[in-house]
């Protein structure tokens, strides 16, 4: 078979479900759906993208996918069972290649492979042998949608089918295993950062003024796609007044002569996200107040890096950044000493240049699970993103790279993608 991505080795997927085996209950039996094809319009679907829980099990990445596993069933061949489409003539003619049970068993390390019409038979038979089902959705806290995912619809309709079965949620478990990465995702971390890198030195000797934010974009597109990568979310390409708004995505403005560029993008890469932010100066040159910014927040930014070891939480984190950019502002005379000893605690005056947060978690999702109050500990990768943005003067700037926990400090994914001032001057001249 041949793969559009260097597959990740089955020994990880393998991995995933002995861990995960550890945490159940006994006589415990785990479902799991893929996502769903989603329409666009018309007769087309938006490209498919698997469900991170699954592909986190199985390594599949292909549609109407089902897992179930029971690690306790009477019979063996039934403790990890995993059910695909039936690969035909007609399907393949339109669609392309469907997965054998052979390659899906080469992926995956999961002897029992059904096709999907088998689904319903041996749900029934291992539905009578358990004692607790688990079940999974998403409960990512900063997430809510109108549209109902597979997860939940074959959820409601196992519980209607068998009504009286104690359902647990597999959430908690598979955040808790997600947030310590293996060896393998590891990699596949740093090779999205890398692909990530080499895109953002290839327009640095484009971007001048006049270009479009779009062609910038474009450029970025076209290194994630020859490296075998995708977008890990709607890049932010943002001039002048644009790079104020936090989530701007329009791309579409001109660049001009003396504004900064704000980009914020990471690429996919086997599934696995990056996120890297960067500002640069349009005509390739900083103005003395861009640079006396820029150089503020890079400041932070090296300082806040040490800070992510073992023990700490975003929260914490986060407040000891604020703390840092507090003082860069009265450096920057934004507002005095004065002003912050009159300020309203509940409403810190540093909030106005600084409105969001310093770190999130990164994983199989860009804002992989996690939660504020989560204490580090060696195998996490989380961002490193102080920010300062200026209304008044057109001025937003942040910069992020993102950091692996270990038991010898915070180790820099992306420590190779240029970051000085400097160097992104000399290599934009160049």
């Amino acid at each position: 078979m041949k793969f559009k991505q260097t597959p990740i080795p089955q020994n990880l997927f393998v991995h995933n479900r002995k861990r995960l085996a550890q945490h159940l209950d006994e006589q415990s039996l785990v479902i799991l759906f893929s996502s769903d094809e989603m329409p666009r319009n018309g007769d087309q679907f938006y490209p498919f993208r698997q469900n991170s829980d699954l592909f986190y099990l199985t390594g599949i990445e292909q549609e109407k996918t089902v897992f179930m596993m029971f690690p306790d069933a009477p019979d063996k061949k039934k403790r990890e069972v995993l059910f695909i489409i039936e690969p035909n003539e007609l399907l393949e003619t339109w669609e392309g290649h469907k997965l054998t049970p052979g390659e899906a068993t080469e992926i995956s390390g999961i002897e029992t492979i059904k096709f999907i019409n088998h689904y319903d038979d041996i749900l029934g038979e291992l539905m009578v042998q358990n004692k607790h089902v688990y079940l999974n959705t998403n409960e990512n806290i900063k997430f809510n949608s109108e549209v109902d995912t597979r997860q939940c619809r074959e959820g409601r309709k196992i519980k209607q089918r068998f009504p009286f079965h104690n359902y647990q949620r597999l959430a908690p478990i598979l955040k808790s295993l997600r947030l310590e990465k293996q060896e393998e995702e590891v990699n596949a971390i740093r090779k999205a950062s890398d692909i990530t890198g080499n895109a953002f030195r290839n327009i640095l000797k484009t971007v001048k003024p006049g270009v479009y934010e779009y062609e910038v974009e474009a450029k970025v597109t076209h290194e994630f796609g020859k490296n075998l990568a995708t977008h890990a979310y709607a890049p932010i390409v943002a001039s002048g007044k644009n790079a104020i708004s936090l989530h701007y995505t329009d791309n579409n403005d001109q660049c001009h002569d003396g504004e900064l560029l704000l980009f914020d993008f990471g690429a996919e890469y086997a599934n696995y996200a990056s996120d890297m932010s960067r500002t640069i100066p349009v005509n390739g040159k900083f103005t003395p107040r861009q640079r006396e910014c820029y150089e503020a927040v890079l400041r932070v930014f090296k300082k806040a890096r040490q800070m992510m070891v073992r023990g700490t939480t975003i929260e914490s984190f986060h407040r000891k950044v604020a703390n840092l950019l507090e003082e860069e502002h009265k450096k920057l005379g934004l507002y005095t000493g004065k002003d912050v000893e009159n300020q309203d605690p509940k409403k810190p005056i540093w909030f106005k240049y600084y409105p969001h947060g310093t770190s999130h978690f990164i994983g199989l999702d860009v804002h992989d699970v996690g939660t504020k109050q989560e204490v580090f500990r060696e195998g996490m990768v989380l961002s490193c993103e102080p920010g300062l943005y200026i209304p008044e003067e057109n001025i937003g700037i942040r910069i992020e790279n993102d950091i692996l926990i270990t038991v010898d400090g915070p180790v820099d994914l992306m420590e190779n993608i240029p970051i000085e001032a400097d160097e992104i001057e000399q290599l934009m001249a160049g």
